[in-house]
């Protein structure tokens, strides 16, 4: 499970914070939206993975990943089904 390092919320053991992944795609577009909609929620997120889509030459071949911590996993799903974003979420595995 990746680990996020960050100050001002709940950790592990080891001291890192513990992100799930929230969605996964290709599309740039879905992307902004839901990132825009975290913000706006005041809800921290992480754009896993954007870097190697520039290394694979854009051609779609590795996804990029939103990912939020564990105490807001809840919150942030919920705000992306309201908005219809519901289908695109990742299964909820802990």
């Amino acid at each position: 499970m990746l680990i996020w390092r960050c100050a001002r919320r709940a950790k592990n053991d080891g001291g890192a914070e513990i992100l799930r992944e929230l969605v996964r795609t290709n599309d740039a577009v879905l992307i902004s939206a839901i990132e825009a909609l975290l913000k706006s929620a005041g809800i921290p997120h992480l754009l896993a993975d954007q870097n190697m889509s520039v290394l694979e030459g854009s051609i779609g071949a590795f996804q990029r990943r939103i990912l939020v911590a564990e105490d807001e996993i809840a919150a942030a799903r919920e705000l992306l089904v309201e908005a219809g974003f519901g289908r695109e979420l990742r299964p909820d595995v802990p």
